[in-house]
């Protein structure tokens, strides 16, 4: 059985009091463990409790390690068991443009604003009244407000701003009274819907304890419900203020600045002290509110890699400029692990009983996908990763999609590296093989 460290002790030693609690937790310190030991130390004082992750997949990891008295799940799950099931009839809604919806809500297909600089068509406003939306299912407020209305490129200024939310406002009033019918409607319902209707009914989760797992990257209108919870449950917040990824979807770390018992696990179990040096000269730099500490058994090396296994990138730009660097780093006739002339032993085929043999991707038409992405106005620093989602949801084996236009990209023969001939003909958006490239086992 493992050995509780020091840090571990100490918070299991705190947690019978009842005091609400905040667990900052580096990487690799044995969170999900730490936890695992205070549920059980909560069923032997005969109290039950409900486990809260952020996806379904950590909830159901996290089960295996609990006690039965300990019920894992999302936020989600509770909204849509008091809420979501009444409205399944309009989860299953096909996607259709913004601008459709727009109309749906009679905003006028012809209809032209002009905000200083900025020329506000109806796709514009469409996508800034469904935006307007989200962000207030984001939030912990009760009504739809001006500072829900999210900015357009050239119309930041605060009189823009305030035109723009007098613009937008009416449409996503109608929009969000719309969401309310559980069995039709014109906006496409999403989760996110029936989890603010949970909030707003200000529900009380039944359980002793709760047990909030990756704080740093919770929705205001999730901490809304969970802090509410605070004068009949003991609460638990666990998470690590220097690993908060998605303040881009309105989460913010609400670790920081609640009133709580203040604990910490630095002890990391995945390196030995070296990288925990360097790690801890960042951790300094940002602020963090943690130190590590790593195992002394584990033999760590740090270095300079002439031939890194793994490159990490902040942007999908940055990622696709390494993978044309890398590319053309390699010696003629290989390209990505390609070898020319190999077979892909991918099922798909030209015609039944055939498969085509192809060669590797070029980096010259990497080059022509990277000058699309710029025509596009994709930047280093300012990524539209909508831009780019259908190449990579296209990509297989480590493969890349590439999307033709009329012609083929620069350096791209057709038939090279294809199953065969594009399924949409030979217009804009035609792909060759879907746009995949596999690459051989």
């Amino acid at each position: 059985m493992h050995t509780p460290t020091h840090e571990q002790a100490a918070a299991t030693k705190a947690f019978p009091t009842g005091a609400h609690l905040v667990i900052q937790a580096g990487a690799g310190t044995g969170k999900t463990t730490t936890l695992a030991l205070l549920a059980r130390t909560a069923r032997r004082q005969g109290r039950r409790g409900r486990y809260l992750a952020f996806n379904k997949a950590v909830a159901r990891h996290a089960a295996r390690a609990f006690p039965a008295e300990v019920a894992c799940g999302t936020a989600h799950a509770l909204a849509y068991t008091s809420v979501g099931r009444d409205y399944q009839a309009r989860m299953n809604a096909p996607r259709q443009a913004g601008w459709r919806t727009g109309a749906a809500l009679g905003i006028d297909e012809e209809m032209s604003v002009r905000l200083g600089a900025r020329k506000v068509t109806n796709r514009a406003l469409s996508h800034t009244v469904l935006r307007t939306v989200t962000r207030f299912c984001q939030s912990a407020d009760e009504k739809i407000a001006p500072h829900h209305v999210p900015p357009l490129r050239g119309a930041e200024s605060e009189p823009l701003q305030a035109q723009l939310a007098e613009l937008t406002l009416p449409y996503a009033r109608k929009a969000w009274a719309d969401l309310q019918h559980p069995d039709h409607g014109v906006v496409r319902f999403e989760h996110d819907h029936y989890l603010k209707m949970w909030a707003l009914r200000d529900p009380v989760i039944p359980a002793d304890f709760l047990l909030l797992d990756e704080a740093q990257d919770t929705n205001p209108v999730v901490e809304q419900v969970f802090t509410a919870q605070r004068d009949h449950a003991q609460l638990v917040l666990v998470g690590d203020s220097a690993q908060a990824i998605y303040g881009w979807r309105g989460a913010r770390d609400v670790m920081t600045g609640f009133d709580g018992r203040q604990l910490s696990l630095p002890r990391s179990f995945r390196f030995g002290p070296p990288l925990a040096a360097e790690a801890n000269r960042w951790l300094t730099i940002i602020g963090a509110p943690i130190r590590l500490t790593g195992s002394p058994g584990l033999e760590t090396v740090l270095g300079t890699a002439r031939a890194p296994d793994a490159i990490l990138c902040r942007t999908n730009v940055g990622a696709m400029v390494e993978v044309i660097r890398q590319l053309d780093a390699r010696p003629p006739g290989r390209a990505g692990g390609w070898r020319r002339g190999a077979r892909c032993p991918c099922p798909r085929r030209t015609r039944p009983g055939v498969r085509a043999p192809h060669g590797p991707p070029r980096a010259d038409a990497l080059r022509d996908l990277g000058r699309t992405a710029r025509v596009r106005g994709i930047r280093p620093g300012r990524t539209r990763p909508a831009a780019l989602g259908g190449a990579r949801r296209r990509a297989r084996h480590g493969g890349l999609a590439l999307r033709s236009g009329p012609a083929l990209p620069r350096g791209l023969r057709r038939g090279d590296g294809v199953h065969g001939p594009s399924r949409q003909g030979p217009g804009v958006g035609a792909r060759a093989h879907r746009g995949r490239f596999h690459r051989p086992r």
